[in-house]
């Protein structure tokens, strides 16, 4: 029987494990006990920061319910979540690339008709967005759903003003016809800060780093004998596109933004094809 030393402390826990339920729970929870171990030993962890982390944990927990994941916020602002995702989405070169999904996408929006407004409240700088999605070989696609949403001029999403925003405010689903095009009315997306009032806000605050995120419009792509796709499309020029607070920002997603006359008005638009990687 082998007792607990720090010099073989990875190797005393990983051997203490039993039979697991599958393969794949060793792998990952050796993995985690070694690279754990390592951190305290790399940083001389004290008593006193880590009863600050048991604290900082406990915190978060308390923290999360139903209308609010502070660990995945968490997982967000260390660039977790961008690095699962881009593990799990390895796409050729020219398919459009992935993002964070994001807590704000609500399932079943309604679909519309190519070029309506999803702007309910009316408020906001108008935009018109537009492209096309495609195959990796350049062939569009027909009955691909575009599923869109953004925050409003004040950078909410309806979901967190439910008193205050028409329901399915700057939401909805638009089905590509043969060419493969898609277009809606919409309005200039703004930059906003992730809910920082709980431990992740507090954390970022001591790390002197700020809680915004760069203005974008969410698009979720499907079509069958695709993969997925779930993406932003960023305004550029935002002034935190260099310091998103969820690092989501991709150079290729970084959208351009012109004012154009269309009909008797002067609005926005922005154009941004998509390319679908076959599933």
């Amino acid at each position: 029987m082998k007792y607990f030393t720090e010099q073989a402390s990875v190797d005393i826990v990983n051997e203490r494990m039993g039979v697991p339920a599958d393969d794949r729970a060793s792998v990952v929870m050796s993995s985690l006990v070694r690279h754990l171990h390592e951190f305290v030993e790399d940083v001389g962890l004290t008593e006193a920061e880590w009863d600050l982390a048991i604290d900082f944990l406990t915190r978060t927990g308390q923290i999360s319910g139903p209308e609010r994941q502070e660990f995945i916020l968490l997982s967000d602002v260390l660039g977790v979540s961008m690095l699962v995702d881009a593990i799990n989405h390895r796409r050729p070169e020219s398919a459009t690339e992935s993002t964070v999904f994001g807590p704000f996408h609500v399932e079943n929006a309604p679909i519309r008709e190519m070029g309506e407004n999803i702007s309910l409240d009316g408020k906001g700088e108008p935009c018109l967005f537009e492209g096309r999605v495609s195959s990796t070989d350049g062939a569009p696609i027909a009955g691909a759903v575009v599923d869109v949403w953004s925050d409003n001029e004040d950078g909410y999403y309806d979901v967190q003003q439910p008193d205050i925003q028409p329901r399915w405010n700057n939401r909805g689903r638009f089905i590509t016809g043969a060419d493969g095009k898609y277009s809606f009315l919409g309005i200039k997306p703004t930059s906003y800060p992730i809910p920082d009032d709980g431990p992740v806000g507090q954390m970022l605050t001591r790390l002197g780093r700020h809680p915004y995120r760069p203005a974008h419009m969410h698009f979720l792509v499907s079509a069958d004998g695709y993969e997925r796709l779930v993406t932003h499309t960023f305004v550029d020029g935002d002034e935190y596109l260099e310091s998103d607070a969820v690092f989501g920002v991709k150079e290729s997603l970084i959208a351009t933004y012109d004012k154009r006359d269309v009909g008797a008005q002067t609005i926005w638009t922005s154009e941004y094809d998509f390319v679908l990687a076959s599933s």
